[in-house]
């Protein structure tokens, strides 16, 4: 039995995918783009049915399995289901149910209904953070941080809220921060200085921001440690990253809760400051 087919783990799994996805045909990239960004669905449902959801035929989701080293579908939603017998998916099919009934009510459409599902999204988000974030992976990103002579922050579009923040708390601490938002000129010019001997932590969530996705991997290609804080292992933050921190967000949000990178943000700068002392 090879490893494809017996002793893969999901996380393993999650990075095969994404490093054959340049490799895959269209097609079989769409695939790996919904079993990415919908484990759940893919460890509970059929062939069939998640044929369905990703849009292509039954006999396409047999090959994306084939792609991977499996014998089939069946194997490969083994690894899927793997995943909610670790505990590591938070059950959020009958909450996502119950906002849907609640939209469709009288109730649903008030203020007070509204504030519920934003606060059961940003509970979900936060429980999600909790499970995915790992502490090597922080270790490694304050030991990063820690290293830099000035730290430049890449978060723009709706992302630029969660990289304001962590500047604000890393001058707090006393930290050398270079915010880039193309004030004063483009944000390529304000980067012109970032070396090796700086960090890069760049923030992004779909649909990923254009300047983010083309400045990244110039400042990747000069040597700059980075630290990605992203939704999937496709988005275009994460190749050559130091340090990835992926933050799924539920399906069908009402609006991408920033809760969970935000929190995230925050343990980085504090742990920098504590790591200090």
């Amino acid at each position: 039995m090879n490893k494809a087919q017996g002793a893969m783990s999901y996380d393993e799994l999650r990075g095969a995918i994404a490093q054959r996805h340049r490799a895959l045909s269209g097609r079989l990239q769409q695939i790996a783009e919904f079993v990415l960004d919908h484990p759940t669905d893919v460890a509970l449902g059929t062939v069939a049915e998640v044929a369905q959801r990703s849009g292509v035929p039954p006999s396409a989701i047999v090959r994306f399995a084939h792609a991977l080293g499996f014998g089939g579908f069946t194997e490969m939603q083994q690894v899927f289901r793997s995943r909610l017998v670790a505990g590591v998916a938070p059950s959020y099919k009958a909450r996502l149910a119950r906002m849907k009934s609640e939209e469709k009510s009288v109730l649903g459409r008030q203020p007070a209904a509204v504030l519920s599902r934003f606060v059961s999204e940003a509970q979900s988000s936060l429980v999600t953070l909790s499970q995915s974030v790992h502490a090597r992976e922080l270790d490694a990103a304050t030991a990063i941080l820690a290293k830099a002579r000035d730290i430049y922050l890449l978060g723009l579009g709706g992302s630029f809220p969660v990289a304001t923040h962590l500047a604000y708390v890393l001058r707090k601490l006393g930290r050398r921060v270079v915010l880039l938002d193309g004030t004063g000129g483009s944000i390529h010019e304000q980067s012109h200085a970032a070396t090796v001997e700086d960090a890069l932590v760049a923030i992004s969530f779909r649909n990923y921001y254009p300047d983010t996705a083309r400045l990244f991997p110039e400042l990747v290609a000069r040597g700059v440690p980075t630290i990605s804080i992203t939704d999937s292992l496709l988005s275009p933050i994460v190749e050559g990253a130091r340090v990835v921190f992926e933050i799924q967000d539920m399906p069908e949000p009402a609006l991408r809760t920033l809760v969970a990178p935000m929190c995230l943000v925050q343990a980085m700068a504090i742990g920098l400051d504590l790591a200090a002392d």
